[in-house]
């Protein structure tokens, strides 16, 4: 009997050395991975300089992700802060605290395109994989528009994260932008807006840091607990979509962050975003949506 609960005890203990040998070591890797150089061919783009364009990039600015996570005014936020994960995204005006100061235009390229910082390192939290396929046209209005906004007194960037994150992030659970993009990839021309599946597939980029590359949802790994697994937007099994038949019931969701039957959708969802979106764009991404191949939710 013994010798048994020593048996027991030892397996125990080499499990618990193993465990912390294994954390450890990712969190090693973790810091590794992060401080890496990546080489990216960055081209250049003109900023556009009229009204109309300056304007354009404050309605992507405000429904494309920019204004949820770094705030209407550009100062920063805490993205996320409960428990042992605290996100602040920066500054990005020129006033205290900015992270943009000595930022050219290929610094913002690469970071928006790419997900890597002007030294080269990568973006751990940035969802560059939204922006990464947007035309010159399009790009060039958010970032002339960035660059007008008021100095003001903002946050600097923070982010820590759980030692369990750090250790998937080192094995590869957990990936940051530059790792998901395609570098090489053409962005998409410019076009205007119509009601279509093809611009629809273009608004639908927006949706790819949450709900995955094929749009079938499932839980985002390293995310709070708190944080519900996003929706299958595929016509397949267990859709979100079977509730949005018509564009109209769509848009009513997107404005309202409710259900048909009137049930209140999670807040992680970035309705003060989608709510300003216009009603082309609503109407071009849900015609993309429903004409998607049915695929099985959570295949991120």
């Amino acid at each position: 009997m013994n010798g048994w609960v020593k048996g027991i005890g030892l397996a125990m203990l080499a499990l618990g050395l193993a465990a912390l040998v294994t954390v450890l070591a990712g969190l090693w890797l973790g810091e590794r991975k992060m401080a890496r150089k990546i080489a990216v061919h960055v081209a250049d783009i003109t900023l556009p300089e009229d009204a109309a364009s300056i304007a354009h990039g404050r309605y992507l600015f405000n429904t494309r992700g920019c204004a949820t996570c770094h705030g209407r005014d550009g100062s920063g936020a805490a993205v996320i802060d409960y428990g042992t994960t605290r996100i602040v995204s920066p500054n990005i005006t020129a006033g205290a605290n900015s992270a943009i100061t000595r930022y050219r235009t290929p610094d913002w390229v690469r970071t928006l395109r790419h997900g890597v910082k002007p030294d080269g390192r990568p973006l751990l939290i940035m969802p560059s994989e939204d922006y990464s396929l947007l035309s010159d046209a399009d790009m060039g209005a958010i970032i002339a528009y960035a660059r007008q906004l008021a100095p003001v007194s903002g946050q600097a960037a923070d982010v820590r994260l759980p030692v369990v994150v750090k250790v998937m992030y080192a094995f590869g659970a957990v990936r940051d932008a530059a790792e998901t993009i395609d570098h090489a990839a053409p962005p998409a021309p410019a076009a205007v807006p119509a009601v279509t599946i093809e611009h629809g597939a273009y608004v639908a980029y927006s949706c790819i840091g949450c709900h995955g590359e094929n749009l079938t949802g499932g839980r985002i790994p390293g995310t709070p607990s708190t944080w519900p697994a996003p929706a299958n937007l595929t016509p397949g099994y267990d859709s979100a979509m079977t509730r949005y038949r018509t564009p109209d019931s769509f848009i009513t969701m997107l404005r309202s962050g409710r259900r048909p039957d009137g049930s209140a959708i999670s807040p992680v969802m970035p309705f003060a975003a989608l709510g300003e979106m216009n009603e082309v764009d609503m109407r071009a991404l849900h015609a993309y949506l429903q004409s998607l191949p049915p695929r099985a939710g959570g295949q991120r």
